[in-house]
């Protein structure tokens, strides 16, 4: 089963940058996306074979989440159950026999990390439900994390340590959500590699330099190990300011 994981960071921009080559010529069975940016009925895709999940903010142009997927689920829900939360279209979950999709976009800490408090709050909350959901079945979590959990995820650490997205609180928080049953795939199979990157800054040349940072994921139980198969990150993809990250499970 291949899985992919994208922010497009804007689906309708993505949209005019390729963004139906790239889904029909990966023929990925989950394909989700983050950051939307849309509200019900302003696009219209045309996904023959897939039913489509889609999450939206209340505030226009803003976050949102999506799947489309080939295998129908026997259920959705869209949020974490938490009201605070739940505003914003930030995850979609479907249930399908054997293991819980939870889809992600993790708020950011925002500049002078304004939204760092909040933050916080928001990885406690998501992780207590992501433990229920672990508790009946295995979870597997993709999406944009906004975090670089080790000085090998982005480019340039040293600089950016007090920076949103590489505080010792977020990469802590992720930590303590690895120790608490889950793995991070890609650096299952490419515990050192550098230079793997997932979102690189419009700003500086960042992309043509590959200065970027590693913080789309995809996290699995403990218990989907030896289910693994491979995890890519498809630097290569253009048409938003992150590439596609794909795992692929038995």
């Amino acid at each position: 089963m291949k899985l992919i994981s994208w922010n497009v960071n804007g689906l309708r921009a993505c949209v005019t940058k390729g963004f139906m080559d790239y889904f029909k010529e990966v023929d990925a069975d989950i394909f989700c996306i983050q950051e939307s940016k849309l509200q019900e009925g302003q696009i219209d895709l045309d996904l023959k074979g897939y039913h489509q999940y889609w999450n939206y903010a209340e505030k226009k142009g803003y976050s949102g989440t999506a799947i489309f997927t080939k295998i129908k689920p026997i259920s959705h829900s869209y949020g974490i159950n938490k009201e605070e939360h739940d505003k914003e279209g930030r995850v979609i979950t479907l249930e399908f026999d054997d293991f819980y999709m939870v889809t992600v976009y993790t708020p950011n800490s925002q500049q002078e990390l304004k939204r760092l408090d909040y933050r916080m709050s928001w990885e406690e909350d998501f992780k207590a439900y992501i433990k229920e959901l672990d508790r009946v079945k295995p979870v597997i979590i993709c999406g944009d994390l906004n975090v670089a959990h080790r000085e090998i995820d982005l480019k340039n650490p040293s600089s950016n340590k007090m920076n949103a997205g590489f505080t010792n609180e977020e990469r802590e928080k992720f930590s303590v959500l690895l120790e608490s049953g889950f793995i991070d795939t890609y650096r299952y199979f490419y515990p050192e590699k550098a230079g793997a990157y997932s979102w690189w800054s419009y700003r500086f040349n960042a992309r043509a330099n590959n200065a970027g940072w590693r913080i789309d994921y995809f996290c699995v139980s403990q218990r989907l190990e030896d289910r693994l198969v491979s995890a890519d990150i498809h630097s290569e993809v253009l048409g938003s300011d992150h590439c596609p990250v794909e795992l692929v499970i038995k």
